[in-house]
C-alpha cells in the first residue's frame, strides 16, 4: 500500500486535521488486519482478544456446560450432569457479581442482584439445572445486546474508516506531487485518480463519475458534470479528475461525518432512561414477592421460582435495542441522529421550524438569464464569463460554469485571474479583458442603460442575485442568479404533516416578500422574516413552550437556535459547520425529505420499544405470579424466563427491518431511464427561456412586422423538434415508473394532461404562422369563407402580434409550472444527485 489512500485500503493513523477514529472497543477491527491479526507473543493483543469476545465466550461456556449436562443426564451420569450444570451456575455467578461489583463502583444499583440471588438459591435448593439455565440466560442477554449494538452501529463506524489522508497537488507546470491531506488549501487544484478517494470538497474542473455510497447510501455511481461541487470521502468510480479545493480538510465533509459520528453514539433516549429506574423498582417488588410466597407456603422452591423467572431484560436490553436499531436505519437513509435522547425527542415532536437558504431552498444559485447589451450575443457572454469563473472557487463561479456547460458551451482556460477582494474577478479569456462583478464595478460612473435598469427591475421582483459582465471595459451583460426551492421540499412538507407534524414554519433573515413566496409555494403555516440570530432564538423558544419542537437548518446563523430547539436538524451535505456540531441529527444527504424519513423511523422504533417492554414485562409479571403460587417450579420457570427475554429482544430488532419511506424506491433500470430522461429535460430547459424572449422581442409598432415574426419560426422548428419529442417520451418510458413508484389512482395524470396542453399550444402557433403565410388559405371554419387574395401578400397585422404574443406568454407559463411540477413530483424521486439547476 503506497501512501496514497485507495478506495479499498485500511486506514491507521491521524493526518491532516482528521480526528482518529478509532474507538476503544473494536479498535482492532479499524486497524490494518485488525481482527485477524495473530496474537502469538503478545500478551496485551491476547489479553484484548478476550476483552473484546468476552461475552461470545460466556456464551458458548455456559451453552457448552448446559448442553453436556444435559448429555449426561441422559446417559443417566446423573453426577457428571449436575457438576456441569453446577459449574455453569458458579459462572453465571461470577459473572454477576462482577457486573453488580462495577455497577456499586459506578454508585450505580443493578438489577443482576435478581440473577445473582436466584443463581444462589437454585445453588442452596439443588436446582443446579435452573441455576444452569439462569447463567445461560445472562450470557445469552449479554451477547444479544453486544451483538445489536454492533449491527446498529456498523452504518455509522463504516463511515468513519475511510477517512481520507493523502492528496494530489497539481502547481502550474510543476510536477505532480503527493501531500498529507492537512496542507491542501483552498484553490489547490487536485489530481483525483481512478478508484481514489477525494480528499477534500472541491469543485469538478471536468466530468466525473463517482460512487458515493458511504455518504448517500446511493449504490449506483452518480454522473457530475464539470463545475458541480464534489465532497469528500467519494470515491472516483471513473477516469481522473481534476477539481479545485474549496475547503480544507478539516471543514471539509467527511471530517465532519466523523466528528458527527463520535456524537451519535453517548446519550440515552429518555424512556431508556426511564425504564432503567422501573427496572430497579422491579428489584424490590420481585423480593417481596419471592419472600411472601416463601413465608406463605414455606416452601423455598417458589421463592427460588419467582426469582428465576423474574426477568427485567425487556426493560433493560429491550428498549435500548430498539433505539440503537432505529439508529442505524437512520443512518441507512443519509440520517446522523446524535443518539438514542435525540432519537426520541424527534419522534416527540410536533412543530417544525425551517430556515431558508440551504434548508427549503438549495443554498447555492443557479443561473436563470443573462441579459445583454444590444448586439451582445447572451451565449457568447456566458461563456465569456463562465470560461474566467472556471478559476473561482467561488459558489456563484460553480453555478455559472454548470450553466455554460449544460448549454454546450466551449470553455477555455482564463489567463492572468485575478479576484479584487470585494468586487469580483478579472483576466483574459482568448485574448479578450473580461470582468465579473457588481454593476458598481463593471458599469462604473456612467448612465445606466435601459438593459441594465430591466435587469436590476427583475432581479428586484423576483428577488435574484445580478452578476454584471464587462468585456473589453465595456459593460456587455448581467447575469441573473436565483437560490431555487429544493424540489423535494413540497412533498417533504406534505409528509411531515402525514407523519404527525402539526406545524410548520419558515423562519430567515431573508427579505419578506422572497420569504413569503418560499413559505407559499413549499406550504408551510408561517413565515418570520427578516429575523436576526437573536429573533430566531426567540421564535424557537417561544414554539418550544408550546409543544416539542424541532429546528432546521445549515448556516452558522443557525446554531442556537438549533441548540434551543427540542431537536436541532442540520444540513450537511455539502460541509459541516457551527450548525452540525450544534445539531441533534445530521442529514448527510442533499435532500431535505430525508428528514421527513427519519421522523417516522424515530416513531417506528418508540412504537417498537414501548411493544418490546410491554409485551416482556407482561408475559415475566404473569409468569412470576404462577411460580408464586407453585404452578412452575424453577427448571421450567428458568426455559420459560428464558424465551421470554429472547422475545422481547426479538421484537425490538424488528426496528431495523426496513418499512414505510417517503423516499421512493426505484429499480436501477428505473433510475437508469428516468436520469437520461432528466438530462433532456435539462438540455431543453433552455428553450423554456427563449420563448419569453421571443414574446418580449415582438413589437406591434408599424414597420415589417413580417421580420419580427421570424425568430418564431424558429423557435416553434425547435418546439417541435426538441421539446415535444422530449414530452412524448416521458409520457411514454417516465411517466409508467413514476405511476409504478407512487402507487394510487392515476398518479401521473396530471402530468399527461400538461404534456397535451403544451402540443395543444405549440399546435396553435404552427397554425397561426401557417395562415399568416403570404399565399396561404386559412383553415377552420371561421376563416373558410376568407378569400385567398385577401391573405396572399398582405401584411401582418398588430392583432396577429398581439395573438402571438398571447400564445407565447401562455406557453412559458405552462411550461415554467409544468417543469416545477416534474422536479417536485418525479425528478426528486432520484437517489441524490443534484436535481436542481433546471428552471
Amino acid at each position: 500500500m503506497t501512501s496514497r489512500q485507495r478506495a479499498d485500503g485500511a486506514i491507521d493513523g491521524r493526518a491532516g486535521g482528521f480526528p482518529d477514529v478509532r474507538g476503544t472497543r473494536g479498535a482492532a477491527a479499524l486497524e490494518p488486519g485488525g481482527a485477524g491479526r495473530s496474537t502469538q507473543g503478545n500478551p496485551g493483543g491476547v489479553r484484548r482478544w478476550v476483552g473484546d469476545h468476552r461475552d461470545a465466550l460466556l456464551f458458548a461456556v455456559t451453552v457448552g456446560l448446559l448442553a453436556a449436562g444435559g448429555a449426561a443426564f441422559f446417559l443417566a451420569a446423573r453426577a457428571v450432569a449436575t457438576g456441569a450444570w453446577v459449574a455453569a451456575t458458579i459462572l453465571g455467578l461470577l459473572y454477576s457479581t462482577a457486573t453488580i461489583g462495577a455497577a456499586l463502583r459506578r454508585r450505580k444499583p443493578s438489577v443482576d442482584i435478581i440473577a445473582w440471588l436466584a443463581l444462589v438459591g437454585a445453588l442452596l435448593v439443588n436446582e443446579a439445572f435452573a441455576g444452569a439455565v439462569v447463567a445461560v440466560m445472562l450470557a445469552t442477554g449479554a451477547l444479544l445486546e453486544s451483538r445489536a449494538a454492533a449491527r446498529a452501529r456498523r452504518e455509522l463506524s463504516l463511515l468513519a474508516s475511510r477517512a481520507p489522508r493523502t492528496a494530489r497537488r497539481l502547481r502550474g507546470d510543476g510536477p505532480l506531487e503527493e501531500v498529507p491531506v492537512g496542507e491542501v488549501v483552498v484553490g489547490d487544484r487536485l489530481l483525483v485518480g481512478s478508484g481514489e478517494i477525494v480528499a477534500v470538497d472541491g469543485r469538478l474542473l471536468g466530468p466525473g463519475v463517482f460512487d458515493e455510497s458511504a455518504l448517500s447510501g446511493e449504490p449506483l455511481p452518480v454522473e457530475r458534470p464539470a463545475g458541480q461541487d464534489v465532497r469528500s470521502g467519494v470515491v472516483n468510480a471513473g477516469r481522473p479528475v481534476e477539481m479545485i479545493a474549496t475547503a480544507t480538510a478539516a471543514e471539509s465533509t467527511y471530517a465532519g461525518v466523523v466528528r458527527l459520528v463520535e456524537q451519535a453514539q453517548a446519550a440515552s433516549a429518555p424512556f431508556v432512561r426511564v425504564a432503567d429506574r422501573f427496572a430497579i423498582g422491579f428489584v424490590p417488588l420481585t423480593l417481596a414477592l419471592a419472600g411472601g410466597a416463601w413465608g406463605l407456603s414455606g416452601d423455598a422452591v417458589r421463592a427460588v421460582a419467582v426469582l428465576v423467572v423474574a426477568t427485567p431484560c425487556p426493560l433493560l436490553l429491550a428498549a435500548p435495542i430498539a433505539f440503537m436499531s432505529g439508529l442505524s436505519r437512520a443512518a441507512r437513509r443519509g440520517v446522523v441522529v446524535k443518539g438514542g435522547a435525540a432519537l426520541e425527542q424527534l419522534a416527540a415532536g410536533r412543530a417544525l421550524l425551517f430556515d431558508k437558504t440551504g434548508t427549503l431552498t438549495a443554498g447555492r444559485p443557479i443561473l436563470t438569464d443573462v441579459i445583454t447589451a444590444e448586439g451582445v450575443e447572451a451565449d457568447e457572454v456566458l461563456r465569456l464569463a463562465a470560461s474566467l469563473d472556471q478559476a473561482s472557487a467561488h459558489v456563484v463561479a460553480g453555478s455559472i460554469v454548470r450553466a455554460a456547460r449544460e448549454r454546450g458551451l466551449a470553455l477555455t482556460m482564463p489567463r492572468d485571474v485575478h479576484e479584487p477582494h470585494g468586487r469580483g474577478i478579472e483576466g483574459m479569456v482568448d485574448g479578450r479583458s473580461v470582468r465579473l462583478g457588481n454593476a458598481s464595478w463593471i458599469v462604473g460612473d456612467r448612465p445606466s442603460p435601459s438593459w441594465v435598469r430591466q435587469a436590476r427591475r427583475r432581479a428586484a421582483l423576483d428577488g435574484s442575485l445580478t452578476v454584471f459582465v464587462g468585456i473589453d471595459d465595456e459593460p456587455a451583460g448581467v447575469m441573473l442568479m436565483e437560490d431555487p426551492i429544493r424540489p423535494d421540499a413540497p412533498r417533504m412538507v406534505r409528509g411531515l404533516r402525514a407523519a404527525g407534524i402539526e406545524r410548520v414554519a419558515l423562519i430567515t433573515g431573508d427579505r419578506a416578500d422572497v420569504a413569503e413566496t418560499v413559505g407559499r409555494l413549499v406550504g408551510v403555516d408561517a413565515v418570520y422574516a427578516e429575523r436576526d440570530p437573536g429573533e430566531k432564538l426567540a421564535i424557537v423558544r417561544e414554539e418550544h413552550a408550546r409543544t416539542p419542537t424541532v429546528m432546521a437548518g445549515d448556516g452558522v446563523n443557525d446554531a442556537p437556535a438549533l441548540a434551543a430547539a427540542d431537536v436541532g436538524v442540520a444540513l450537511a451535505a455539502r460541509g459541516t459547520t457551527a450548525s452540525a456540531e450544534a445539531a441533534d441529527v445530521v442529514l448527510t444527504v442533499d435532500r431535505i425529505d430525508a428528514l421527513a424519513d427519519a421522523i417516522l423511523i424515530a416513531r417506528r422504533a418508540r412504537r417498537i420499544a414501548f411493544l418490546a417492554v410491554g409485551v416482556g414485562m407482561g408475559l415475566s409479571l404473569l409468569a412470576m405470579g404462577a411460580a408464586a403460587a407453585g404452578l412452575l417450579v424453577p427448571a421450567v420457570g428458568a426455559v420459560l424466563q428464558e424465551g421470554i427475554d429472547v422475545t422481547s429482544i426479538l421484537v425490538a430488532l424488528t426496528a431495523l427491518i426496513p418499512a414505510r419511506s417517503y423516499t421512493v424506491a426505484l429499480r436501477p433500470d428505473e433510475i437508469a431511464t428516468a436520469r437520461a430522461l432528466y438530462a433532456q429535460h435539462r438540455a431543453v430547459a433552455p428553450i423554456v427561456d427563449q420563448v419569453r424572449a421571443v414574446a418580449d422581442a415582438l413589437r406591434t409598432a408599424d414597420g415589417d412586422r413580417r421580420s419580427t415574426v421570424e425568430p418564431v419560426r424558429a423557435l416553434v422548428e425547435q418546439l417541435e423538434n426538441r421539446l415535444l419529442p422530449h414530452e412524448q417520451a416521458e409520457d411514454t418510458e417516465l411517466l409508467p415508473i413514476v405511476a409504478r413508484a407512487m402507487g394510487g389512482t392515476d398518479p401521473t395524470g396530471a402530468f399527461s394532461r400538461t404534456h397535451s396542453e403544451i402540443a395543444h399550444y405549440v399546435s396553435r402557433l404552427r397554425r397561426i404562422l401557417a395562415d399568416l403565410e403570404p399565399g396561404s388559405t386559412a383553415k377552420g371554419t371561421a376563416a373558410e369563407n376568407i378569400d385567398a387574395e385577401d391573405i396572399d401578400g398582405k401584411d401582418i397585422d398588430a392583432e396577429d402580434i398581439v395573438e402571438i404574443r398571447r400564445l407565447l406568454y401562455g406557453l412559458h407559463a405552462i411550461l415554467r409550472l409544468h417543469n416545477a411540477q416534474e422536479e417536485e413530483g418525479i425528478f426528486s424521486l432520484l437517489p441524490e444527485e443534484s436535481a436542481q439547476g433546471h428552471r
